[in-house]
């Protein structure tokens, strides 16, 4: 998707692309419209980095106890998996 803002010239002449679209993931990403992985992808941007950009702005990432919980279980599959040699 294209998409064409007006801006104040003097915005336009120092607001480059890279900088809007890490702008509206923060934006979508604090509204809870998009997750991290999404807001990292439309900043173009890995989940790293973005974590990096919402922790300069002091915006605490959305993670409760329902994910914490299915990261747990992730690594105890993973955990398994190695335990097995990498086979199912």
């Amino acid at each position: 998707m294209t998409l064409t803002l007006p801006l104040p010239l003097a915005m336009e002449e120092t607001f480059q692309p890279a900088r809007a679209r890490l702008h509206l993931a923060v934006g979508a990403f604090v509204a809870d419209e998009v997750t991290l992985g999404q807001a990292a992808d439309i900043a173009g941007i890995s989940q790293t980095e973005m974590m990096r950009e919402l922790s300069k702005k002091r915006i605490p990432l959305h993670y409760d106890r329902e994910e914490f919980a299915e990261d747990l279980q992730t690594i105890a599959v993973l955990q398994q998996r190695l335990n097995h040699g990498g086979h199912q």
